[in-house]
């Protein structure tokens, strides 16, 4: 009798829109980094498949906990068109879910940092560390880069393998929580955490301890800023959202002002009038895109950047923005664009931040879900849209 799992089933039809031309090795593959261009009315079942067996330096790992990204939303939701709202690399059909936290089941015969009975968390981001890229140390763009849950197999299902070299042993921060359960909670927020670590402190240089750190969107990324830069020292915290519930959500990780920016508007008031309020007019030394609205978003940031001033973008959306370069120039300031989490020991240090106390991320996992109550949780997220992290408990 061979035993199964059920895992959560992404498709969707290969359509190309009309101004875009996949290449040769998209049309072969069905692999594209420009996911919201040719899938079509995608779609989500569960489904039952064959347990696997890990071979070589495979880990089977039993998946404990499972958040629901906003990236696994995007790719169910659609456009006016039927067409897929993320932007990013996908390759179709795929089981989706990356942010995850488990127990290692089984091992293969070639692994040899893990045994069965670790707790561990896993990478997003599969990069090869042979193509000119990881060699010079950036594994977040690579050539050949795989992502778990967008090109390959993902965590919404029972049992995931993974390659050894993109897993992590969890097992410090059951030190700090005393509870098996919360520490794979935490688990599964180390990925969206090592997102905006890698955002704030690896592509943007991090700030000095006392500057002022501005959030746009208070969703997951949004809110592991927020607990980040509290934890590095930022004096000002201040984060804009259009949801309440996120906004409490906010408060209750650090932030020091939480502004909901559609009363804003109604007072005629702009999220860069209050960043330089609440600054005395210096402004802001750190700014995060966590909102993916560039339109709505960059001219505020523009409007109060400190001289110096820093933005790391994470927000992703398929549409273009304007930018005023000679704010840019006069106020000597920059924008980092920003991709993923590996590398740079962001992994490792999110873990001993978890495990240190300094960075409790169990406040923003504002609802959880048995797998096969998927549509449920998706309706939640799609629908309501003031949860902060929905996950899978398994």
């Amino acid at each position: 009798m061979v035993c199964e799992l059920r895992a959560l089933l992404l498709e969707a039809d290969w359509s190309p829109r009309e101004d875009y031309k996949p290449t040769c090795k998209e049309e072969e593959t069905r692999k594209t980094h420009m996911g919201s261009r040719v899938w079509r009315n995608p779609r989500l079942r569960l489904v039952e498949k064959p347990k696997p067996k890990p071979k070589g330096k495979q880990l089977l790992i039993k998946v404990r906990a499972s958040g629901i990204c906003g990236s696994d939303v995007h790719m169910y939701e659609r456009d006016e068109k039927g067409y897929m709202l993320y932007p990013g690399l996908t390759r179709l059909p795929v089981v989706i879910g990356h942010e995850f936290s488990g127990v290692v089941e089984e091992v293969g015969g070639e692994v040899s940092m893990f045994k069965p009975g670790d707790p561990v968390t896993a990478e997003e981001m599969w990069w090869c560390g042979e193509c000119l890229y990881c060699r010079a140390g950036m594994p977040n763009h690579c050539e050949n880069l795989e992502e778990m849950g967008f090109s390959v197999d993902g965590s919404h299902t029972d049992y995931i393998l993974v390659p050894e070299k993109y897993v992590w042993n969890i097992s410090r921060i059951l030190d700090y929580v005393k509870s098996e359960d919360k520490m794979y909670v935490l688990g599964a927020t180390i990925e969206p955490v090592g997102v905006s670590y890698n955002a704030m402190f690896v592509r943007a240089g991090g700030f000095p301890p006392g500057s002022y750190v501005v959030i746009y969107g208070a969703g997951p990324i949004g809110l592991a800023a927020i607990a980040l830069a509290k934890a590095a020292g930022a004096s000002l915290t201040i984060v804009f959202d259009l949801v309440e519930n996120r906004l409490k959500v906010a408060r209750e990780m650090g932030a020091d002002y939480a502004f909901n920016v559609k009363k804003l508007h109604e007072e005629n008031i702009r999220p860069s009038d209050k960043v330089l309020e609440l600054t005395g007019g210096y402004g802001a030394d750190m700014q995060v895109e966590a909102a993916g609205s560039p339109s709505a978003t960059l001219p505020e940031m523009e409007r109060s950047l400190a001289v110096g001033g820093k933005i790391a973008w994470i927000g992703r959306a398929d549409k273009t923005a304007p930018i005023f370069i000679e704010r840019f120039q006069t106020r000597r300031a920059q924008i980092y664009g920003s991709q993923g989490h590996s590398g740079h020991m962001i992994f490792y240090n999110v873990i001993r931040l978890m495990a240190s106390g300094k960075l409790d991320t169990s406040k923003m996992v504002t609802a959880r879900f048995p797998l096969d109550k998927y549509e449920e949780a998706f309706n939640l997220l799609m629908k309501e849209k003031d949860q902060a992290k929905v996950q899978f408990k398994l």
